[in-house]
């Protein structure tokens, strides 16, 4: 019997597959349970629908990251950081302290857990960070570090 699938099944296969699999498995587990549904012609058209639209709706999501991506990387952000004698800093810049930042000067909006920093800031300087927007898509942000007394 073929088969469309709603979830992924262990062993199986992944949601949207058609897989031909053994009557009594289908009759008796895969449908019941509401796993999948049998491969008839609607269901053929539906399961064609939801994957030109997740298609879709990918691409909107790839082309709105890109254009972010493309104004991030034109943006600078400024932040304090207090520095002692002999221009020895304390503590360091977090992705967190730079989320807030861009937020604060610019009203962009990003998860902290997608700026990478390679190493903390721990000194004065211009830095630039990676931010991952989308798997395809880094933007990298100018962040100075400016030292205050």
């Amino acid at each position: 019997m073929k088969v469309i699938l709603l979830q992924d099944v262990k062993s199986l296969g992944k949601k949207g597959d058609m897989l031909e699999i053994n009557d009594g498995y289908a009759r008796n587990f895969i449908l019941p349970k509401k796993l999948g549904v049998e491969a008839n012609e609607a269901n053929k058209n539906t399961l064609k629908l939801q994957k030109a639209n997740e298609e879709k709706k990918a691409k909107e999501l790839l082309d709105a990251a890109k254009e972010l991506g493309a104004k991030i990387g034109e943006l600078s952000v400024t932040i304090p950081i207090k520095v002692g004698e002999g221009g020895r800093t304390f503590g360091a810049i977090t992705a967190k302290e730079i989320a807030q930042a861009l937020k604060d000067t610019h009203n962009i909006d990003i998860d902290k857990k997608k700026i990478v920093l390679k190493d903390s800031i721990k000194s004065e300087g211009s830095f630039n960070v990676a931010i991952k927007l989308h798997p395809q898509v880094t933007a990298e942000l100018n962040v100075k570090a400016e030292g205050i007394r």
